[in-house]
């Protein structure tokens, strides 16, 4: 139906019939906030996660969840089920978000189904005699001892006592002929979140911020999206991605957080690096394509990342010059280790008065990199916005490489980048109209 035949419908309905309407959450639920048909290993699952950003309707779904567990609702439930555990954070987070949010227990029932809320107890009953019991993760002690058939669990990532308090509640989920559990959360790098997403009796949903968006405010979207989004916080705030640092990583997370700024001030020389892919299969590694600028006090900032991948020469050649002109920059830096005078070439096919730099490694990645890094560490090169598939490989690049085994390309690049616009004595830089 169109928005107009809608809204004829809906002002034809009365209050208990929009009341109805409302509830009907079969209708209305975004596909990552319903249940899950099998596991991956094809089997009923035992554990639902669903990983997202902020305001990607998790709440939400873990309150129809529990109502159609509570009152036996198909599709979601197939039966009754009498005893369930509510667990959050705190005590508040249970009766703030889950039970008395306006997206928790109490706000997704219908005023006929509404369950009892006893604070004093910490318990919701249903009409039909099911009840839920409120516990917090940070007394995991609390789930010694009391017996469930289901649970719902709440931004499991940063509880303080995650292991304790999800190993007791485990105990407790006993009754019934298939107990099973709900976990809500924006996603940390735990090893409890990690194993349990391992775990063949797991399911998983995503879902980053913006699947939700109709639901929420646009100044939030615009604001918090243009702040956030790229970063190591947004991607994993709005994303709902689980961002890690390799340990033996040459950059960390939070080193190129501090690197980053929004915008570039003006700058005295600016090259687009180049890291060409030794063939043009499918199955070649992409071609590195990176910008980068420097001030007139040595401080370098990275512009972009235009890497492509499984490029024709002509095509990695053409978004190269693209590059370059848009950035109006000085001169295309490119690595003929692979090609050679080949690499040139084709650069001039495309265009002849591209001014090209050749450059060729006679060291490993490893050593090559190193430098660099170390000027990120003395606050010497700045990121002018983020670069997320260009930061994951920094943060992955350690002695052995990459941990996936493939080409590190858009470090590849970036380095060629940095080493042109920091070697002393590289070339005169001309003088840009600031």
């Amino acid at each position: 139906m169109s928005p107009t035949q809608r809204l004829h419908i809906l002002k034809a309905l009365n209050e208990a019939e929009l009341e109805t309407l409302g509830t009907a959450w079969e209708i209305f639920a975004h596909p990552h906030q319903c249940p899950p048909s099998l596991a991956p290993n094809d089997a009923p699952w035992l554990t639902w996660l669903m990983i997202g950003g902020r305001g990607a309707g998790k709440t939400r779904a873990g309150a129809e969840w529990i109502r159609a567990q509570a009152l036996g609702l198909a599709p979601f439930a197939t039966e009754a089920v009498e005893r369930i555990a509510l667990v959050g954070e705190t005590e508040h987070d249970v009766r703030e978000v889950m039970i008395e949010g306006v997206s928790g227990l109490l706000a997704v029932h219908p005023r006929r189904d509404r369950p009892t809320w006893s604070p004093s107890r910490k318990r919701l009953q249903w009409p039909n005699g099911a009840v839920a019991y409120a516990f917090s993760a940070d007394d995991p002690e609390s789930l010694r001892g009391p017996q469930f058939g289901c649970a719902w669990s709440d931004e499991m990532a940063k509880w303080r006592y995650a292991e304790a308090a999800f190993d007791m509640l485990q105990f407790g989920l006993r009754l019934g002929s298939q107990p099973r559990q709900l976990i809500t959360t924006t996603p940390r790098p735990t090893a409890l979140l990690k194993r349990l997403m391992a775990d063949p009796s797991s399911a998983v949903t995503r879902a980053p911020t913006r699947a939700n968006a109709l639901n929420l405010a646009p100044t939030f979207l615009k604001r918090v999206m243009a702040r956030y989004e790229g970063t190591r916080l947004g991607r994993q705030e709005l994303d709902g991605e689980i961002i890690e640092d390799r340990p033996d990583a040459l950059w960390s997370r939070a080193l190129i957080e501090r690197c980053r700024v929004a915008d570039a001030p003006p700058l005295a020389r600016i090259v687009v690096a180049v890291d060409p892919p030794a063939s043009s299969s499918r199955r070649a590694d992409a071609c590195g394509i990176v910008a980068a600028g420097v001030t007139d006090n040595g401080l370098v900032h990275v512009l972009a990342d235009e890497t492509v991948r499984a490029a024709t020469p002509a095509l990695w050649a053409a978004k190269a010059i693209a590059l370059w002109r848009r950035l109006d920059a000085d001169a295309l830096v490119a690595e003929v280790n692979q090609g050679g005078d080949m690499v040139r070439a084709v650069i001039n096919e495309v265009d002849v008065s591209v001014p090209v730099t050749p450059v060729r490694a006679t060291r490993g990645k490893w050593l090559r990199a190193e430098p660099v890094a170390t000027l990120y560490e003395q606050g010497r090169v700045r990121h002018a916005g983020a670069f997320p598939a260009l930061e994951d490989e920094m943060c992955d690049f350690a002695l052995g490489g990459l941990s996936s085994g493939r080409s590190p390309d858009r470090l590849d690049a970036l380095v060629w980048a940095v080493t042109a616009l920091t070697v002393a004595a590289r070339a005169a830089p001309r003088v840009r109209e600031l």
